[in-house]
C-alpha cells in the first residue's frame, strides 16, 4: 500500500502504521470515518472511503486543512510562499525563523504554521501554556531548497485532491463531542496523545482523560480502533492492562524518528485496540477477544 504523506509533520505520526490500520477495517465498511484526534491526518486521508469527520483540539491543524478545502491555500500558493520565505530565511538565518514564529503567534496564519513546522527543530509541534508555538529553529542550511519545496508542494497537492474528492468535515472540538457524534455504522479511529510519553503537542493527556476515553469507547455503538503505545525496551504502558485488556489488541513494532532528543527515538511496540473482529485477524498477533457490541 502506497501511503500518501501529508504536508504537516508531528511527533508520533502514524505513516508506517497506515497499512496495519487498514487491515483492521471491515471490507464492507461504508459508514463515516471519525477521528477525534486528527493530528496530521495521515491515517484518515489514506483510509477514508467517502465520508469523514476529522477533529482536533488544535485549531491550527484544523484551520490549515480547512483553508486547503476552501482553496485559500493551493499548491501554487504554497510554492510561491515557500520560495519567498525560504529566500528570506537563507538571507537572514535563524533571526527570520523567530520573526515568523512571533508573527504566527500573533496572527495564526496557516502558511506560517506550515513554514514553522518544516523549518523547526525535528519537525515537532509544541505549544506553551499560552498557546504559543515554541519549537526552536532547525539550523539546517538552505532549509527550503528547491527539491524540498517541490516535495512539500506535492504533498499539499495530494492532500488537496483527497479533500476535494471526499466528503470531509474538519471540526475543532474536544474528543468527547466527536465520539458522541458517531452512529452504529461508523468507525472511530482514536490516536490520542500517548499517556506517560511526554509527547503532548497542544494539550496535556492525563489518566482522567484516558479513563474518559475508555468509558466513551466502551459505550459507543460504533466500531472503534485505538492507537496507543504498548511497551518499549524500558517499560510497559500499564494503562493498556488497566483500561483496554478486554478488547482485541494487535501489536506492531513502530520506530519513531521524530523527537526532541535522539535517545527518545527508539523502537516501540504499538497497540491497535478494537471492539470488532477483522477478516485479517490471522495476519496479526493479538491478545484477547471479547463479546462484540
Amino acid at each position: 500500500m502506497k501511503v500518501i504523506i501529508p504536508p504537516i509533520k508531528s511527533q508520533g505520526i502514524k505513516t508506517k502504521l497506515v497499512p496495519d490500520i487498514a487491515q483492521c477495517i471491515p471490507d464492507n465498511f461504508s459508514g463515516t470515518w471519525i477521528e477525534p484526534f486528527m493530528g496530521t491526518g495521515v491515517v484518515g486521508f489514506n483510509l477514508v472511503v467517502k465520508n469523514a469527520i476529522m477533529c482536533d483540539t488544535n485549531p491550527h491543524l484544523i484551520k490549515f486543512y480547512q483553508t486547503i478545502q476552501s482553496q485559500e491555500i493551493t499548491p501554487n500558493i504554497v510554492r510561491e510562499y515557500l520560495i519567498q520565505e525560504g529566500q528570506y530565511l537563507l538571507e537572514k538565518g535563524e533571526e527570520y525563523y523567530y520573526l515568523v514564529r512571533t508573527r504566527f503567534n500573533e496572527n495564526a496564519d496557516p502558511l506560517d504554521f506550515l513554514f514553522l513546522n518544516r523549518a523547526g527543530f525535528n519537525g515537532m509541534i509544541r505549544f506553551n501554556k499560552k498557546g504559543e508555538f515554541n519549537i526552536p529553529f532547525c539550523r539546517k542550511p538552505n532549509r527550503f531548497a528547491q527539491a524540498y519545496i517541490t516535495k512539500i508542494v506535492n504533498q499539499v497537492n495530494a492532500i488537496s485532491q483527497i479533500i476535494h474528492t471526499k466528503n470531509i468535515e474538519f471540526i475543532c472540538q474536544d474528543f468527547e463531542k466527536t465520539i458522541q457524534m458517531a452512529g452504529k455504522d461508523d468507525l472511530i479511529y482514536c490516536d490520542p496523545p500517548y499517556i506517560d510519553r511526554h509527547t503532548d503537542y497542544f494539550n496535556t493527556w492525563s489518566e482522567q482523560d484516558e479513563c474518559q476515553l475508555y468509558h466513551l469507547l466502551s459505550q459507543t455503538q460504533s466500531k472503534f480502533i485505538l492507537s496507543t503505545w504498548h511497551h518499549n525496551q524500558y517499560r510497559q504502558n500499564h494503562y493498556v492492562e488497566k483500561f483496554w485488556q478486554n478488547f482485541i489488541i494487535n501489536k506492531k513494532e513502530h520506530f519513531y524518528h521524530i523527537g526532541a532528543k535522539e535517545n527518545n527515538r527508539n523502537p516501540m511496540t504499538e497497540a491497535l485496540v478494537r471492539n470488532f473482529e477483522s477478516n485479517t485477524d490471522n495476519s496479526f498477533v493479538y491478545d484477547k477477544q471479547i463479546a462484540l457490541f
